[in-house]
C-alpha cells in the first residue's frame, strides 16, 4: 500500500520511467518490489500491465540475504477505471492507488481528488 511506502524505501531513486501516457490515467497502483537491478525494466508478474518502475542511483545498496534491490513498480489490473470505468473503482480507488500527476523519484504521491472519483464524461 501507498501509506506503507516511506520516504527512506524510495531516497535512492533518481528517476521514473513510464511506459505510457500517464497523464491519460486517474491513478495507478504502486508497490515496492525485490528486483535483481537498479535500474532497467523489471519483469511483471501480475495480472494487468505494468505503467512504470523506478530507476535507483549507485548509492542504492543491494539487501545482504538476497541481493535484490527495492524498487518501486506501477501498474494497473484489467479492473481498474482505466478499462472498466463503471466496473468496481467507478469510484474511490485501491488502497496502493495515487494519482500519478503526484509522483516524482524519492516522493510517494498521493490521493486526489481526480483518483478518487471518475473522470466526468464531456457530454455530462
Amino acid at each position: 500500500m501507498s501509506s506503507l511506502i516511506s520516504d527512506d524505501e524510495i531516497q535512492h531513486e533518481v528517476g521514473l520511467v513510464w511506459l505510457e501516457d500517464v497523464s491519460e490515467l486517474d491513478y495507478v497502483r504502486q508497490s515496492l518490489d525485490r528486483l535483481p537491478t537498479r535500474r532497467g525494466k523489471p519483469a511483471y508478474h501480475r495480472d494487468g500491465r505494468l505503467v512504470g518502475y523506478a530507476q535507483l542511483g549507485p548509492q542504492a545498496k543491494p539487501s545482504r540475504s538476497s541481493g535484490t534491490f527495492r524498487r518501486r513498480v506501477f501498474w494497473l489490473l484489467p479492473h481498474d477505471r482505466d478499462t472498466a470505468p463503471d466496473g468496481l473503482y467507478a469510484s474511490g480507488a485501491p488502497a496502493e492507488a495515487v494519482d500519478p500527476t503526484t509522483l516524482a523519484a524519492g516522493s510517494r504521491g498521493r490521493k486526489t481528488e481526480r483518483s478518487e472519483r471518475p473522470t466526468q464524461a464531456a457530454d455530462t
